[in-house]
C-alpha cells in the first residue's frame, strides 16, 4: 500500500499553518512552523506571484487531504461518494472523513495524531463493538463502540495522549477514560467539526 514517507512537517510548512500531523511535537516550540512559516525548498522563502483561483482551490484540497492523511486517489474516491449522497457535497465529504476509524480514534484521544491512530489500528490494539478491526479507513456508524484491547491497555502512548484531552471534547463522541473506550454517538454536523478549511473550494476544483 502506498503511503507518504517524507517529513510531515514539510506538509505543514507548505500550507503555512499547523495541520497537527506530528502529535505532541505540534504543541511545542520544536514545531518548524514556529520558526519557518514558509514553504520548504530552495525558493520557499522568496516572494511569489499572486496565486490563481485554481491555485487557491488546489491548496485547499491539498490541506484537507493532508490533515486526514490521505493519498490523492483515496481522497478523490471520498469526494465521489460524497457527491452521490443527498445534501451539500462539501459537507458530506467532511462527514465521511470524520467517520474514518483512524480519525475517530484520534478524536477520542487514544492517539496524539491520525498517523499514530492508524498504527494502533493496524497493530490490532482496538476493537469496534468487541470485534478487532485493523482497517483505518473503516467507516464508523452511530452507536458503535471503540475500545482498547485488554492486552494493550498499558500502552504509554495511549495514556499520554489521553492526558491532553478534556472529557466530552466533541459533542458526537463520548469517552470513558477508565475503561479506555469511546462511543460514536452520531454523525457530526459540519459546524461542529474543528476543521479550518473551505471544502466548497474542493467541490469547485473537482467540478471543473
Amino acid at each position: 500500500m502506498a503511503r507518504y514517507k517524507d517529513s510531515v512537517c514539510k506538509l505543514c510548512r507548505r500550507e503555512k499553518e499547523k495541520l497537527f500531523l506530528k502529535g505532541q511535537k505540534c504543541f511545542t516550540e520544536k514545531c518548524p512552523i514556529e520558526t519557518k512559516n514558509y514553504p520548504p525548498g530552495e525558493h520557499g522563502n522568496s516572494r511569489r506571484t499572486k496565486i490563481s483561483e485554481y491555485g487557491i482551490q488546489l491548496r485547499e484540497k491539498q490541506k484537507i487531504k493532508r490533515i486526514y492523511g490521505l493519498l490523492e486517489t483515496q481522497f478523490k474516491n471520498y469526494f465521489f461518494k460524497a457527491n452521490k449522497q443527498k445534501g451539500i457535497t462539501g459537507e458530506n465529504l467532511v462527514k465521511l472523513l470524520e467517520r474514518r476509524l483512524d480519525n475517530v480514534v484520534y478524536r477520542l484521544g487514544f492517539a496524539s495524531s491520525r498517523k499514530q491512530a492508524r498504527q494502533l489500528i493496524r497493530h490490532r490494539h482496538l476493537t469496534v463493538n468487541d470485534v478487532i478491526v485493523d482497517i483505518p479507513s473503516y467507516i464508523v456508524t452511530p452507536g458503535e463502540v471503540m475500545q482498547v484491547r485488554d492486552k494493550s491497555k498499558k500502552l504509554d502512548l495511549i495514556h499520554n495522549s489521553l492526558k491532553r484531552i478534556k472529557d466530552n471534547t466533541y459533542s458526537w463522541l463520548t469517552v470513558d477514560k477508565a475503561a479506555l473506550s469511546g462511543t460514536f454517538v452520531e454523525v457530526p454536523e459540519r459546524a461542529d467539526v474543528p476543521l479550518n478549511a473551505n471544502e466548497q473550494l474542493v467541490v469547485e476544483l473537482y467540478s471543473k
